[in-house]
């Protein structure tokens, strides 16, 4: 394409090609228009022309239409739009009309001839050469019978993992009777634990103290384990083991008999604490009041999992509200630490689902700025699924109670792995605090919060909570299976919380090796249980 301006930019001649002499040609009758203006327009015009002729080009030579990378393909999909009218689709609007139409719960049942499977549907579509209406209504049934299908085994999984997860598993229960047993017919298993002259360590705050609540034998084994053969220096470890009056024995015989030297290790149950057989104690009470209340406000698994209506996430909740662990003491009895352990200013409280894979020892170092809990924060991560926690995931703000006081969007935290100033805590009305929100939630029929522990606690701890690295605290291995083994590797303390606790059948295979290496599979115990690696 050529472009020709006469001397007088009086005429301009444009030529479509080289070797061509048809020619158009303009002439420019009046001064009152611009001749520059008049150049500079056919300039662009010309410039434009060519550049839409090469990338139509392009577009055509590309065989691929339905990607979009040139203005000629642009123009011929926004072209329509832009001119209102509606671009053709080649499913017929008889499809979307059927498929838009409520479902009725209903529709499928009784019906024998619904096709089960995809291949069951191309293979009756191809043989019958349906019209479209009856492609949509047999599309629906088909769909509706596999959700159907689907919301029913997701409610039985859950149901089963409920089951599970609440129940105790025969080679547990067969530990704690064979240690039991050597208890009481084996003096060696009834040793002090310590020893006398270590009695002093207990209340000596240059130790490093932890504090271990649990009626798990072999989850408190291996957190005791992992803790100990991590550390730089176990001979400055004090681990508090607390425990019930039934599991004391067993707890007992298996330290005795299996010991962490140099380490040292306090076995003590609650009944043996001054404090606790002192008066009314608060955590027993609002045990008995959960418990009563939970008993009539549940209505049993079998009355959650016949609810039609719910989705399978909101019975999975109510199930899981359902677990013994929520109303067990062993879960209570942290918010008391203050008042068992009255000569300590900090200490380390430890879940017995948690393997500790690198030294705590530098957790005394931490400044906690006057705070009390030293807590990982459940908000902010890579992990979306389990790093999203707030205070709308475990409080109700549909009640004006908690709408009131609280912010749905607060950052919640973890229990599990905490450090508490027990010194700051003295100082304040946590405790109170706790109890009184108890008691707002029974008033309520538990519409505050339906599990657990943590609710009262982020409240409890509102405003008294320091937040520490994440590393201390990777979260989740219980609940979901995203995590691989070599990212929870990583992390200095991993917690298997949720119903996929390590020592079950349920528990994701590729976690289970970090809990079951601190395992003696070859001990008398351990075999004699058939407690097995996988």
């Amino acid at each position: 394409m050529q472009l020709h301006i006469s001397p007088s930019l009086r005429h301009v001649t444009v030529l479509p090609g080289k070797g061509v002499r048809e020619f158009i040609k303009v002439k420019v009758g009046s001064r009152r228009v611009s001749y520059r203006m008049l150049f500079y327009s056919l300039l662009f015009f010309t410039f434009l022309l060519r550049f839409i002729f090469v990338l139509s080009t392009i577009d055509s030579i590309d065989g691929d239409h339905s990607k979009c990378f040139s203005i000629g393909c642009l123009g011929k999909r926004l072209g329509p739009r832009i001119l209102g009218r509606r671009i053709g689709s080649n499913v017929p609007e008889v499809i979307y009309q059927i498929l838009d139409e409520p479902v009725s719960k209903d529709e499928v049942q009784g019906k024998t001839d619904v096709p089960q499977t995809l291949q069951e549907f191309m293979s009756e579509m191809k043989q019958s050469r349906l019209d479209a209406k009856t492609f949509a209504l047999r599309l629906r049934e088909m769909i509706v019978l596999l959700e159907q299908r689907t919301r029913t085994a997701k409610i039985q999984e859950y149901l089963y993992r409920h089951v599970a997860s609440s129940s105790i598993p025969k080679q547990l229960h067969c530990l704690a009777l064979k240690l039991a047993n050597e208890h009481s017919n084996n003096a060696a298993a009834r040793l002090q634990l310590p020893s006398a002259e270590l009695v002093p360590a207990l209340v000596d705050n240059s130790y490093f103290h932890f504090v271990l609540a649990s009626d798990n034998v072999l989850a408190a084994s291996v957190v005791a384990t992992s803790l100990v053969k991590n550390a730089l220096r176990p001979e400055k470890f004090v681990l508090h083991m607390i425990t019930d009056r039934k599991t004391y024995s067993p707890m007992q015989a298996w330290f005795s008999l299996h010991p962490l030297d140099p380490a040292i290790i306090e076995v003590k149950a609650l009944h043996q604490f001054d404090w606790l057989s002192k008066g009314k104690i608060p955590v027993l009470e609002a045990m008995e009041k959960d418990q009563r209340v939970r008993s009539q406000f549940r209505g049993g698994s079998s009355a959650i999992v016949a609810n039609n209506t719910e989705k399978p996430q909101v019975i999975a909740a109510k199930l899981q509200a359902l677990s013994p662990k929520y109303n067990s003491l062993m879960n209570h009895i942290r918010i008391h630490l203050p008042e068992l352990f009255p000569s300590l200013n900090k200490v380390v409280f430890l879940d017995d689902d948690i393997v500790i894979q690198t030294d705590l020892s530098p957790l005394w170092d931490i400044d906690m700025d006057g705070k009390v809990n030293g807590a990982v924060e459940t908000c902010k991560g890579e992990d979306s699924f389990v790093m999203s926690k707030r205070f709308k995931s475990y409080l109700n703000f549909s009640h004006p109670l908690i709408a009131q006081n609280f912010y749905p969007n607060e950052c919640a935290w973890a229990y599990g792995m905490n450090i508490f100033d027990l010194e700051a805590w003295r100082k304040t009305n946590i405790s109170l605090t706790y109890y009184h929100w108890l008691e707002e939630n029974f008033k309520s029929d538990l519409s505050l919060w339906q599990l657990g522990t943590l609710p009262p606690g982020l409240i409890a701890f509102y405003g008294h909570v320091h937040v520490i690295d994440p590393f201390w605290h990777m979260l989740g291995l219980g609940y979901q299976d995203n995590t691989t083994l070599a990212d929870a590797e990583t992390a200095g303390v991993v917690h298997f919380n949720g119903r996929a606790k390590p020592w079950l059948d349920i528990a994701f295979p590729q976690l289970r090796p970090l809990w079951a290496k601190y395992i003696d599979f070859s001990d008398k115990f351990i075999k004699g249980c058939h407690i097995r690696a996988s």
